[in-house]
């Protein structure tokens, strides 16, 4: 039948997953860290989606594809909700409740270890773009949640470098024009990005490598990821 139904520009697409979460019906699923319509017979064509995706990735056109199925949407709802351990239907690993197994803790008499960190704020949203500490930094651009996964953040990354963190997936807005802005006002000497292995990290990461582009700056840069379990997994 010819009807209204959503289409996603993949190439506009930066992979926060904000569009998935916002799709009740479970219509849209993140694949390869871009964002898919995965049933469009789930897709009810009342866009809930749209006002969610920060990059205007997601439009309404009319073309021929099969009618909303209300009952098979209530069924795929219920089904996850016993299955509530699961993954979601926004597809995010990140989202799922588990627990990870770790050696017994240090011994009481420990020394704490030291905090690596050499400026403040640290929140990509708050820091100034002028700040004086930027000037011959090597940057830090991190996922928010990296410095809890991975237990050596401060000295194998804080250290010796400037941290800016951040959340696409909960801060509002693009951080683009705000990288844009420190890498191209500055002498940064390096950047290094650090997200989680999960898809609405690559926001933060395709942020960082648009400003850099943006800036017209020649700088050394590297991503690195962090799995949900703590781990490197690209070095």
């Amino acid at each position: 039948m010819l009807r209204k139904i959503i289409t996603i520009d993949e190439e506009k697409c930066n992979g926060c997953g904000l569009c998935a979460e916002a799709c009740h019906e479970g219509a849209i699923g993140m694949v390869d860290g871009k964002a898919k319509l995965l049933r469009e017979d789930y897709c009810d064509g009342l866009g809930d989606c749209l006002p969610a995706c920060p990059v205007n990735a997601i439009r309404f056109e009319t073309r021929e594809a099969p009618a909303y199925d209300e009952q098979a949407v209530k069924a795929a709802q219920a089904k996850g909700r016993e299955a509530a351990a699961g993954p979601l239907p926004c597809g995010c690993p990140g989202t799922q409740s588990r627990r990870i197994a770790r050696p017994s803790e240090e011994a009481p008499s420990s020394p704490p270890p030291e905090s690596r960190l050499s400026q403040g704020p640290v929140q990509i949203q708050l820091v100034p773009v002028n700040a004086p500490y930027f000037d011959g930094a090597d940057l830090l651009v991190a996922a928010d949640c990296t410095a809890y996964a991975y237990g050596n953040f401060h000295n194998r990354f804080i250290k010796n470098r400037i941290t800016l963190i951040g959340c696409p997936k909960l801060d509002e807005g693009d951080y683009t024009e705000k990288l844009t802005a420190i890498l191209s006002g500055n002498d940064i000497r390096s950047l290094t990005i650090l997200r989680m292995q999960v898809p609405c990290c690559g926001g933060i990461e395709q942020a960082a490598k648009n400003a850099l582009q943006k800036s017209g700056k020649f700088i050394p840069w590297q991503v690195y990821t962090v799995s949900t379990d703590g781990r490197i997994l690209s070095d």
